[in-house]
């Protein structure tokens, strides 16, 4: 198969992935799709997921045999972020759904108009609108799909409006941040299966992420004390082997989690939701106009140098950054804009 490649944002480097599961996600994405469509549907079900994710992640066994050391460095963990004792994170699990000490090792810009990365992941961004430079065909998900059925008035909203994909591969923290400030008005789960986040899943089964389940969080930002960059929708996509995505919104580190609802107000940058072990997706919806994505992200999309499972899909090779959680992506574009910072 066709190496996956990806810029890290802060050495520039080009590097390449290491997919899990590669082979088995492309038999069950092509010749299991194909000639056994029913046995297919069962696997991409959520049943068939949550038993996965246990047997892969929850057994006490799995971090045992493997060895917490040997696991943490084949999957590039740093264990020293961690807010509890390393020795403590006895299953694939736990390490998986770790708690670092965000505030030390994932600064955040001060500028009240910053948009800033909602997890520590690979990121692309496009347009719905045909005359923008980041125009990307329905592919990655079927945009009057994605709020789901009888969601018109979010539909409408962020009609010809800007994305950006965070596609979180399972050696991440998988706790999401809030990507920007303001009142939520509407928090609400769509139904849907559980497709896998690989590239090669992504390129054979189109639109996944409007067929997952999800998620949706709309925002208000244009209120005292927000971000400024009108309504901003944040969309928590499932996977093969996420078993759940947990509300435990903190304002103070980890501390008193707790649901978030309708009338909320979120600050920017602290913990929002945790998915449990495995890759996953955040999908960040602006409305048309209303902001600016980082100068380096954009450069990095059409970067020709780097091989990717998505070349070829698109116009452009769509190249991945790699980015961390509270790190800088996108500025409100009546603020300092984004253009040229990183």
């Amino acid at each position: 198969m066709t190496p996956h490649q990806y810029i890290e944002r802060e050495t520039r480097d080009i590097r390449t992935e290491q997919l899990y599961w590669d082979r088995v996600i492309g038999f069950c994405y092509s010749r299991l799709r194909e000639r056994a469509p029913v046995l297919f549907r069962m696997v991409t079900g959520r049943r068939f997921s949550d038993l996965l994710g246990f047997l892969n992640y929850d057994l006490f066994m799995g971090g045992r045999l493997l060895g917490l050391d040997r696991l943490a460095r084949r999957s590039g963990i740093d264990l020293s972020e961690c807010c509890d004792d390393p020795q403590t994170l006895t299953t694939p699990k736990r390490i998986f759904e770790r708690k670092i000490r965000y505030w030390q090792c994932r600064p955040m810009s001060e500028d009240p108009g910053d948009i800033v990365s909602p997890a520590d992941a690979r990121m692309v961004t496009g347009s719905f609108c045909d005359t923008d430079a980041l125009f990307l065909k329905e592919k990655f998900f079927e945009y009057e799909r994605l709020f789901g059925v009888g969601r018109e008035e979010w539909t409408d909203a962020f009609r010809e409006g800007n994305f950006a994909i965070f596609r979180l591969t399972p050696d991440k923290y998988h706790y999401n941040h809030t990507p920007v400030s303001g009142t939520v008005l509407d928090i609400y789960e769509v139904d849907g299966a559980c497709h896998s986040c690989n590239p090669a899943a992504v390129v054979r089964i189109v639109t996944p992420y409007s067929m997952n389940r999800r998620v949706v969080t709309v925002i208000d930002t244009d209120v005292p004390g927000g971000t400024g960059a009108g309504l901003v929708a944040m969309v928590e996509v499932t996977a093969l082997m996420i078993g759940d995505i947990v509300q435990c919104y903190s304002e103070e580190r980890y501390d008193n989690p707790g649901d978030i609802r309708a009338g909320m107000f979120l600050r920017k940058g602290v913990p929002k939701s945790l998915y449990r072990p495995g890759s996953s997706t955040d999908v960040l919806v602006f409305q048309k106009g209303k902001v600016e994505f980082a100068g380096d992200i954009l450069t990095n999309l059409r970067d020709h140098r780097v091989s990717n499972r998505f070349r070829g899909w698109f116009d452009n090779p769509l190249v991945e950054t790699e980015v961390r959680v509270r790190s800088f992506i996108a500025a409100r574009k009546n603020g300092r804009g984004g253009e040229g910072r990183s």
